[in-house]
């Protein structure tokens, strides 16, 4: 097993040594001039797990569009969704070592490479999406996409999540009946200590294993927004849901950070400024698919059970946010004043 693990990494850093050398689709002295003196171009890849139609993998391809666009094709980048190059785990180890460029994850499981983002995953710390978007648009937040540069990632930019709900193969009327039940949640030890502290039992596991976790009953239901239920198609199995909007974790633009300081200034600039401006189309496809698969999911017969009183929920978890931003005041001072 160890020979076996020892030679998967090699490989991998073969792999990566590789796209460093050679990631420019012309022959040249390297990343940033090919040799005939023009600058390179590169083809390069952004990995996302949700289907193609997703709004998170419309914000990428938008992204890719206008970085195309600005550089008149000389740098493309490549979306791959569902999937298709990995697990957000490996996708992420792979975005660190250069041999995936790009990738899209939810700020969560971030919070295991820089414990700054674990602020962003405090439940109900956010009243609303203006709130949440007032503090993302903040130099405060700024300065958490620039921290993940200590990680080898660099944060170009933040996508829209809604907000995070629970829903169940079980009848979910209100929050105590969440008491007991296996609940699927991010790899974090704030969602697990956060599902404790409501009396149900946290069980982390990647996204795809989730829907035959519910056919079988490893799990009795899972928390995300309103788009996931519906393209993963939980929604056949869990037919209960509890709208808390405990948490609004928002999603991350990330560049591995070994390929951004191989290119130029401009290139870079270009790359930034792109991101950003993919942002507001990306928010655009959220709120209608949003919309969309609240529909769809009542057409389906999916009960929606709105929780009107989060106070009792609040003190219920008081204890965790307390754990988990003492060390960070400046961050909640920050979230507090971006309070609409």
């Amino acid at each position: 097993m160890k020979n076996k693990k020892f030679k998967g990494i090699l490989a991998s850093v073969m792999f990566a040594s590789a796209v460093l050398a050679g990631c420019s689709s012309e022959e040249g002295t390297g990343l940033g001039e090919a040799a005939d003196g023009k600058k390179a171009s590169y083809t390069f890849r952004l990995a996302d797990n949700q289907p193609a139609d997703y709004p998170t993998v419309l914000g990428d391809e938008k992204f890719a569009e206008l970085v195309e666009e600005r550089t008149d094709g000389r740098i493309k980048i490549e979306v791959f969704p569902s999937a298709q190059l990995g697990d957000e785990k490996s996708v992420l180890e792979q975005v660190q070592l250069g041999a995936i460029e790009f990738t899209r994850i939810n700020a969560n499981p971030l919070a295991e490479f820089n414990k700054d983002f674990s602020v962003l995953g405090l439940p109900y710390v956010f009243e609303s999406e203006d709130h949440l978007w007032n503090f993302l648009e903040s130099e405060k937040a700024t300065e958490l996409l620039d921290g993940l540069e200590q990680s080898k990632m660099k944060g170009l930019a933040y996508y829209d999540s809604g907000s995070r709900n629970f829903y169940a193969t079980k009848k979910l009327k209100s929050m105590e009946d969440l008491e007991g039940l296996k609940i699927r949640v991010q790899q974090s030890e704030i969602n697990i200590d956060f599902l404790s502290a409501l009396g149900a039992s946290a069980t982390p596991m990647p996204y795809g294993e989730v829907f035959s976790a519910l056919q079988t009953g490893i799990i009795d239901g899972a928390e995300n927004n309103l788009p996931s239920i519906d393209s993963s198609n939980h929604y056949q199995e869990a037919k209960h849901v509890l709208l808390d909007h405990h948490q609004r974790t928002p999603e991350v633009l990330l560049m591995s950070d070994t390929i951004w300081d191989k290119l130029d200034e401009e290139d870079q600039e270009i790359i930034k400024q792109a991101a950003l401006d993919s942002v507001e189309t990306q928010k655009a496809e959220w709120a209608k698919w949003e919309e969309r698969s609240e529909k769809k999911l009542k057409d389906e017969g999916v009960t929606f059970t709105e929780v009107k009183d989060i106070k009792p929920l609040q003190d219920a978890v008081k204890p965790v946010v307390e754990k988990y931003s003492k060390d960070y005041q400046d961050i909640m001072d920050a979230i507090e004043e971006a309070r609409p």
